[in-house]
């Protein structure tokens, strides 16, 4: 259960990003709005987490999947280029955080 709240709050974390650049300084309401409601719900789940995976692994994974979301949605909506490298490079911090996961190691409290 830690892992998939992870992920979620992963999730949550490329939605405040996003809605952060489309905020236009937190000028903007709605995406505002957005962005304190998903960066609480990114905090909380990111926080929930760490009581049960190592927050290094946590975090790592947290930024990973996030950034790596962030990227594919600017993309995906025309407001970022996509390269060979650009693809290259997410691929590898998705593997990364595959691997992060896969790696064996002592859990907290549940793994």
């Amino acid at each position: 259960m830690p892992w998939i709240v992870l992920l979620i709050s992963a999730v949550f974390e490329s939605v405040w990003a996003t809605a952060l650049g489309e905020s236009a300084g937190l000028t903007h309401l709605t995406p505002t709005i957005i962005f304190f409601v998903a960066l609480t719900i990114s905090m909380a789940g990111l926080g929930w987490s760490a009581k049960h995976i190592p927050i290094g692994t946590a975090y790592a994974i947290w930024v990973g999947v996030g950034a790596a979301l962030t990227v594919l949605y600017a993309t995906i909506a025309n407001h970022e280029p996509i390269s060979a490298l650009k693809v290259l490079f997410l691929t590898g911090i998705i593997a990364a955080v595959i691997g992060l996961k896969l790696a064996p190691g002592k859990a907290t409290e549940e793994g």
